[in-house]
């Protein structure tokens, strides 16, 4: 099971979280020469040449081909599936709440291979914007006769890739006091879109006009299989960090906390021990939210496996393990760990449980649900979320 991490270990360029830092030499590109063809040899000859360049299928005898020449002043950086060198960051299916496997992940995954690319201005304010779909290993985007494609009324050509690139900015960064934002799609060109009627249908949405693709502190991008968290350098700089996560366990440990039916101490075990249940590991009653040690009793016959009666209070519900939220990213606050999802069991600040309970991800082609951001388990119960109900040491 994830928790804010992947299964095996960060890989190469395949890893949970990836850092944008200046390049040593600029390698942005803009729009440059437009051509249009009517045979496919002229085509091939412009996408040989070397240069970036972005192809529209229009027909099988007229292609548009868009030029991009070097920009001095962005870089850009890819993301997607494919393990190609163009790629600058691997992404592969999030499975939410259960054991990655890679096998069943490369036969159906929903993961473009060039998926998007992010461009940054390399002087300040370092303005990043997401574009839809990336450059693969000979420099081009193609865009086949099926993909959605059309020219905008200033005559340049745009179009969307096939699941689509989906952006939510939260209104009001990303702090205790912001509210979810709309999905957006975003095109090749970077323009924002309202959603089409699923994920890949013909038909775009309608053009935003006074919404852009800037990302700010706490968008989410959406690679219709996996969703990244865009975090800017001032927002990482008030986010608690790996080692204020580390002491906040210390400190609840510090405090004893007993299971109130066996009277033994309990502790939540060390970060790194992130996949194996240990023996003074806290387990919790997520209806109630009561905290006890691992004990085998309150089965009921009339109800599914995971459903425990707490011996406090004679509530039904699910119990589980409490493990500590290990992403230190997806804290909105530094508050103490006092609240769980459900019914994953994973433990942050109130104030990071509200936000990601109210934060609705997109799910398959067009739904859409609250998730835990440490394992992407879709939520339930009231509030998607439980105040955990510690007892202190008797003594």
């Amino acid at each position: 099971m994830y928790n804010g991490a992947l299964p095996n270990g960060d890989r190469g360029r395949r890893k949970s979280r990836f850092a944008l830092y200046k390049r040593s030499k600029a390698n942005g590109v803009k729009p440059s020469t437009v051509h249009v063809i009517t045979t496919p040899q002229a085509s091939k000859v412009i996408s040989c040449k070397g240069q970036h360049s972005i192809s529209y299928t229009l027909s099988r005898n007229q292609t548009v081909v868009v030029e991009y020449t070097h920009d001095d002043d962005t870089d850009m950086f890819q993301v997607g599936r494919s393990t190609e060198s163009p790629i600058d960051f691997v992404v592969t299916d999030t499975i939410s709440g259960s054991q990655n496997n890679d096998e069943t992940q490369i036969t159906q995954s929903t993961i473009s291979r060039f998926a998007c690319r992010i461009v940054c201005d390399r002087s300040a304010p370092y303005t990043a914007r997401i574009f839809a779909a990336g450059f693969d290993s000979s420099k081009n985007i193609f865009l086949g006769e099926k993909a959605a494609k059309w020219k905008n009324p200033d005559g340049h050509m745009d179009g969307l890739t096939t699941n689509g690139v989906l952006v939510m900015h939260p209104k009001g960064g990303f702090t205790e006091e912001s509210k979810p934002g709309i999905w957006r799609e975003i095109s090749v060109c970077g323009d924002v879109y309202t959603l089409r009627e699923t994920r890949s249908a013909q038909q775009r949405g309608k053009l935003v006009e006074n919404e852009t693709n800037i990302l700010q502190d706490g968008s989410l991008i959406d690679l219709c299989g996996a969703t990244l968290l865009w975090r800017t350098a001032d927002g990482l700089f008030h986010t608690p960090t790996q080692k204020h996560i580390e002491a906040l366990r210390q400190e609840i440990n510090a405090a004893r906390p007993q299971c109130p039916v066996g009277l033994n101490t309990l502790a939540f075990p060390s970060i790194n021990q992130k996949d194996v249940v240990e023996e003074k590991q806290p387990w919790a009653y997520l209806s109630c939210g009561h905290v006890h040690g691992y004990h085998n009793w309150g089965h009921r016959s009339d109800t599914e496996a995971n459903e425990r009666e707490c011996p406090m209070c004679r509530t039904v519900g699910p119990y589980v393990p409490l493990w500590l939220g290990c992403e230190a990213g997806f804290y909105v606050d530094a508050g103490p760990p006092t609240h769980a999802f459900t019914p994953c069991g994973h433990v942050c600040s109130e104030k990071s449980a509200k936000y990601w309970s109210l934060i609705p991800l997109p799910h398959g082609t067009h739904a859409f649900h609250a998730a835990c951001p440490f394992c992407a388990t879709q939520l339930i119960g009231e509030q998607n979320f439980v105040k955990l109900i510690f007892q202190g040491p008797v003594d």
